[in-house]
């Protein structure tokens, strides 16, 4: 009988400091949701602990829920269960929470489940949020780009260096799986230079520089994408190179270059022609010397042959024709 008191004593023992280290660590956390409303239990956040969730980070989020309005009840709206959740899932609780007020705040509507979903996509809920009520301005060329204007070219040749800054609004209904900023500053590069380039002359451009925006606008940019394009403004236009002249004077150079390199080869062609007839001529030459060689022995042969006679003889007959030998 001693021996069971002295184990029963060891583990009452035993319980009483397990339960007083838990009280440590997590009572004055219990006491803070308690006094604030939070719902939570002391039992949770002993699992929150065993589950390596930071108990401390859901009963922030759910004072901030409380105080602010949410529905954080249990079985109603955002449970610890569901802040557990999307803590286990690498979510970031309290930005989400902070986004969730901010919106209630601005009169907006943005449940706990869709929030967190755009989180867990990889977007900033909350600055997404802030985005919506605050508009921001987008630099195109985006900064620290290397080139900071865009080119565009009017009809008569003239570059045109404009500079724009877009002012977009988030939509948080197209924010999943809606293109970002990038989308957004290609679309409107793209949209500018196409429309400058529209222009019978600079002038038109540099005169009303508006009619640019608003035929970009009425493009429809912000489709599919995860902002709505409130303006855009023409910031900055300078004038850049004369490209048409530059290119006509490229091709003037080029054609020379053809025209040079076809007399070149019409030289060539003569020059090649002009030794061929040069080595016609010496080989006629040639041949004309080795006729001359032959006459002596033709003499010669026809003296042998009694062919040829002296001046008396021919006045005494007649010189038969000589025929030459084959």
């Amino acid at each position: 009988m001693p021996t069971l008191l002295y184990i029963g004593a060891g583990l009452a023992l035993v319980c009483v400091l397990i339960l007083f280290v838990m009280l440590l660590k997590f009572g004055a956390l219990w006491i803070q949701a308690y006094m604030s409303g939070a719902d939570v239990t002391f039992l949770s956040l002993i699992g929150m602990s065993l589950r390596r969730v930071k108990p401390g980070m859901i009963v922030t989020a759910k004072v901030m829920g409380r105080q602010a309005g949410l529905n954080i009840d249990r079985h109603d709206g955002m449970t610890t269960d569901d802040l557990e959740a999307h803590a286990l899932a690498g979510g970031n609780v309290m930005r989400v929470i902070s986004a969730i007020i901010a919106a209630r705040q601005a009169g907006m509507d943005l449940d706990f489940d869709r929030a967190a979903a755009m989180d867990l996509a990889g977007r900033d809920v909350l600055d997404a949020v802030r985005t919506s009520i605050f508009p921001k301005v987008i630099d195109c060329p985006e900064s620290g780009a290397e080139k900071t204007w865009l080119s565009a070219i009017a009809i008569d040749g003239i570059e045109l260096r404009i500079h724009a800054r877009v002012t977009v609004r988030t939509c948080l209904d197209q924010l999943i799986g809606g293109a970002t900023e990038e989308t957004i500053i290609a679309r409107v590069g793209q949209g500018i230079i196409s429309a400058a380039g529209s222009a019978k002359t600079y002038a038109e451009v540099l005169s009303v520089p508006d009619q640019i925006s608003k035929k970009v606008l009425e493009r429809g940019l912000d489709t599919n994408t995860a902002f709505e394009i409130v303006s855009i403004d023409i910031a900055e236009i300078d004038i850049g190179n004369n490209i048409g002249a530059r290119l006509q004077t490229e091709q003037a150079e080029a054609d020379t270059r053809m025209a040079r390199a076809a007399a070149e080869s019409r030289r060539a062609e003569a020059i090649a022609r002009k030794q061929e007839m040069s080595a016609d001529v010496t080989k006629s030459s040639a041949m004309l010397i080795l006729a001359e060689a032959e006459i002596p022995a033709e003499l010669a042969g026809a003296f042998r042959a009694g062919q040829f006679a002296t001046k008396d003889e021919s006045q005494a007959r007649t010189f038969p024709r000589i025929k030459r030998p084959a």
